[in-house]
């Protein structure tokens, strides 16, 4: 919720910085000022100020809540308790009057080994104890098993730092909480923060190093550039295949209502189908192998393609066919002149659509028996728990899909300049 909060905030601020104080003082161009602005797309273009803003803020809130060495401590989101702690239990044994002991906690970091340090025993039937636990993990102080009357001969704690506590209650101490288990045995838990585990979310740097390490040493037998590249060859081949047939099959449901009667109910059947649930008759047909993979996201790509073509013919405006016509243009005329330009806007949209959803589906096809590939990587580091490979891994493909985005909007620009000119 906090992170959410902070987020809107930089949301806010950064829109009336730049568009009421930055923008205000930039002298207008009223030459390119349009009477229409509102619903008209063409008016609509990303603000340059806050996509870079936009990208520096996710950036700022992951260095802000993982404690990154890039930003100075005072931006830092408080963090887990680290250091030495201590607190005092009450124990009670029937007939004897209560006793008190303190148990000193050091709170450590999950990666630095530390030992519980030596206390004096003290005087009393309750002996002081000690304990080391890790940051971000929680730690059983069995204080009944220091003292010299065990539990079993009727030692129970009664009180934390002189507030009575019963097992399931939880005191507030100095570094943490004492929580007593259904036994009766004190429970510590470190201040978390606000702070994530590393184990969770690691720093921007740890991702870096690691990205380092792996372009020198590789992973799992092979170098970052072939995962990524065995990661690229699927999702482009499997895309070609399914435009390749995706495409004239919604031309002819968009031409034919023959085509359209018999290919709508399968199209529209499978469109909603996600291309995960096909992995098992995937794998029964075409095995484990290669051929698997460019299968699965070959369906991911032809249902998207095949609706793009057809809404592509169907929103040609009849117009322009009449027109067409009484100019005395043939049918493959028309195809050719009216049809495919008028048509490929639409194509186009549902290729950059398809090509996000076979991103999406390559973790899951390099899933089973892959040994290259984004997504073996990043679901092998998962099992080891290397978050910052993960990471790393999911940072790749995002960019990687993006730069293929921004190259079929190149193409589309280049080969299809009329776009929304009517």
């Amino acid at each position: 919720m906090i992170p959410l909060i902070i987020y809107v905030a930089i949301f806010v601020a950064a829109f009336f910085i730049v568009t009421k104080v930055v923008q205000k003082a930039v002298p207008a161009d009223y030459t390119s000022l349009k009477t229409v602005t509102f619903g008209d797309e063409s008016a609509v273009r990303p603000n340059r100020a806050a996509g870079v803003i936009s990208i520096l803020t996710i950036f700022l809130m992951w260095g802000i809540f993982t404690g990154s060495s890039l930003l100075p401590r005072f931006l830092h989101a408080p963090g887990p308790f680290e250091g030495t702690t201590t607190f005092t239990y009450t124990a009670q044994v029937e007939g004897r009057a209560p006793d008190d002991a303190t148990v000193t906690v050091v709170v450590h970091p999950r990666d630095v080994e530390t030992e519980a340090p030596g206390v004096e025993p003290g005087d009393g039937f309750a002996k002081n104890d000690s304990a080391a636990i890790a940051q971000w993990r929680t730690g059983l102080i069995n204080v009944a098993g220091n003292d010299e009357i065990s539990k079993g001969d009727g030692n129970t704690v009664i009180a934390i730092n002189g507030q009575k506590i019963a097992p399931g209650q939880t005191v507030t101490v100095e570094g943490g909480a004492v929580t007593l288990s259904d036994k009766g045995t004190p429970n510590f838990e470190p201040e978390r923060g606000w702070q994530m585990e590393p184990l969770y979310l690691p720093s921007p740097e740890a991702v870096w190093v690691r990205t380092g390490e792996i372009l020198r040493d590789g992973f799992r037998n092979f170098t970052l550039l072939e995962h990524l590249g065995y990661s690229l060859f699927r999702v482009v081949v499997g895309f070609l295949l399914g435009a390749a047939v995706g495409i004239p099959l919604g031309y002819a449901m968009g031409l034919s209502d023959w085509f359209r009667g018999w290919f709508d109910p399968i199209v529209e059947f499978m469109r909603p189908v996600p291309p995960l649930a096909l992995i098992p008759l995937v794998i029964i047909w075409a095995g484990i192998g290669e051929a698997g993979k460019i299968i699965l996201l070959f369906l991911a790509a032809l249902w998207i393609m095949a609706i793009a073509a057809r809404s592509g013919v169907s929103g040609v405006k009849i117009s322009k066919v009449h027109a067409a016509y009484s100019l005395g243009a043939s049918k493959w005329q028309i195809m050719r002149y009216v049809i495919i330009p008028n048509s490929l806007p639409e194509i186009f949209t549902g290729a950059r659509v398809a090509m996000g959803v076979c991103w999406g589906t390559v973790v899951a096809a390099e899933l089973v028996a892959a040994e290259q590939g984004a997504g073996m990587m990043i679901m092998t580091a998962s099992k080891f728990q290397n978050t910052d490979i993960v990471i790393m891994g999911i940072i790749l493909i995002g960019v990687i899909g993006f730069g293929i985005d921004m190259l079929m909007r190149w193409a589309e620009r280049l080969l299809v300049p009329w776009k929304g000119k009517g």
